[in-house]
């Protein structure tokens, strides 16, 4: 990943999550890959994915709570209280997570006790184009 990729996907997650305090710093381990932390904290991973020509960053935050607090979780760690989840229709392992009305990814379950979840977020190269 590039600098101005990296200042990209800053400023779209930024916006997305309601958060200014977002950094987005290349991985030490794999200069392809990103980053993403929250004050001192790496909060976050982004993945770079050429496939078919098309690129794409893929998001994944681990979050070490259980179903019944995400929602005030992720406010509380990103300071931002249109965060909301939703469910799924019938799918019980994951929920949407929005901000106002806008989607921005999917968080599921990582066991089937529902004791800790992934949020996945899928950023396309044109998501990028207005930053």
């Amino acid at each position: 990943m590039d600098k101005t990729e990296l200042h990209k996907l800053q400023a779209f997650l930024r916006r997305s999550l309601g958060n200014d305090a977002i950094r987005v710093t290349p991985d030490r381990k794999n200069p392809d890959n990103a980053a993403v932390q929250l004050g001192e904290r790496q909060i976050a991973a982004i993945e770079v994915d050429d496939e078919d020509g098309d690129r794409s960053f893929a998001f994944a935050m681990k979050i070490p709570v259980g179903r019944e607090v995400l929602q005030s979780y992720l406010r509380k760690l990103f300071e931002n209280d249109r965060l909301t989840i939703a469910p799924r229709g019938r799918k019980t392992d994951s929920v949407e997570l929005n901000s106002g009305e806008d989607f921005l990814g999917i968080i599921s379950a990582d066991d089937a006790k529902g004791s800790s979840y992934t949020l996945q977020i899928a950023i396309l190269d044109f998501d990028l184009d207005d930053y």
